[in-house]
């Protein structure tokens, strides 16, 4: 069965300000996304990090077990932790651009406050762009 984890956490130091670090991030996560197939989408904006998992239980857990011990960010929060029926995302991680424009769209003026159901609503956009 196939789960979908959203969480989001504050970026600690340069993490998701500089291009060379999304792109180490990116590296990382597409390489590691790869080898336990999951799909997932990220966005940063204002120091702070979001992120849509998917894939099997077994890997999900995995892989959040190395974001909690990661010293890029803190405070992660599980906003959402649930079975679906189906992938909603296709790639091994995908970066969100103009990330201030999808949280206009939704009135979320910064991630440290996102809920599920916003959450949720970003990742809608996402799948409708």
């Amino acid at each position: 069965m196939l789960h979908r984890v959203i969480y989001a956490s504050e970026a600690v130091g340069v993490t998701g300000a500089s291009t060379l670090s999304v792109a180490q991030i990116l590296g990382e996560s597409e390489r590691n996304n790869r080898r336990d197939d999951l799909t997932s989408c990220v966005m940063f904006h204002e120091g702070h990090i979001l992120q849509a998992i998917e894939g099997a239980r077994v890997d999900i857990d995995r892989l959040v077990r190395r974001l909690l011990a990661d010293p890029r960010h803190t405070g992660l929060r599980i906003l959402s932790d649930s079975p679906i029926p189906r992938r909603r995302l296709d790639d091994p991680i995908f970066l969100c651009p103009d990330a201030a424009a999808l949280l206009a769209k939704v009135g979320v003026v910064c991630l440290s406050r996102v809920t599920a159901n916003e959450a949720e609503a970003l990742l809608d956009l996402r799948q409708a762009a």
